[in-house]
């Protein structure tokens, strides 16, 4: 870049996509003259889906203003909670987030996901059709223009990726209500019904179950159910309005 000279200042929660020496405080930048604010910003490592707003000279700015010399620029982080307009809120996991995707429909939030990698635009293309806020930690599918909405997810562990996810986006929860294999909805199901898929010592201890109404997997208070409960408890807990 050999154009007008900007100082860009981070908020600090974003400083994780930025290095550490422009961390804290205003930093010189170079721009070409002809590049948006916008496109400035995702060079500097930026995904757009995690600013807010972004203040050129204190006022709010679009992100497809061509920065002029001299001018200081903040970058916010996204409100919280984020509303993201013109759809039921609903979800699109990379094939790198299945535990989350699970802990997701557990809470009965619309979460599809790819268990296969079918390449960022393929899934870039579902967010689109579907519209549904994409959930990665690959910044570069984050940048792809076409996506509806998009999320960095910021950590690899999936107790501190669901509660993220959570705060940020406020879903409504409504546990035990989708199928936690294929993101169906759930139904109350006779023993009768879903006999094909109990084994002997299921049959004779059990007598509640639910169906998904795509996939047909049945659903019963089992073994691992103290352990899903917790996840479940924990999540009503920290987030008691959005049930």
């Amino acid at each position: 870049m050999n154009g007008p000279e900007i100082h860009i200042a981070f908020a600090p929660e974003l400083g994780l996509f930025v290095p550490h020496a422009r961390r804290g405080r205003a930093t010189a930048v170079v721009t070409d003259g002809a590049s948006t604010l916008g496109h400035v910003v995702e060079s500097l490592g930026v995904p757009l889906t995690e600013v807010g707003a972004l203040l050129v000279d204190g006022r709010t700015s679009p992100f497809s203003h061509v920065p002029a010399a001299g001018e200081r620029v903040e970058v916010c982080p996204v409100e919280r909670p984020q509303q993201v307009p013109g759809a039921p809120l609903r979800f699109l996991l990379d094939v790198h987030l299945g535990t989350l995707a699970r802990r997701l429909r557990l809470l009965g939030v619309d979460a599809a996901y790819e268990s296969t990698d079918i390449g960022d635009p393929a899934l870039a293309a579902r967010s689109a059709a579907e519209q549904r806020v994409m959930l990665s930690r690959d910044r570069g599918l984050l940048r792809r223009r076409e996506l509806w909405a998009g999320a960095f997810v910021y950590s690899t562990r999936p107790d501190d990726q669901l509660r993220d996810v959570l705060a940020r986006f406020a879903p409504a929860l409504r546990p035990w209500t989708r199928c936690t294999a294929c993101n169906g909805l759930l139904r109350d199901a006779t023993k009768e019904e879903v006999a094909d898929q109990l084994h002997h010592g299921t049959r004779r201890s059990y007598d509640v179950f639910a169906r998904c109404r795509t996939c047909g997997r049945a659903y019963w208070k089992g073994a691992h159910h103290d352990q899903l409960e917790a996840i479940v408890e924990r999540a009503l807990t920290e987030f008691p309005s959005r049930a």
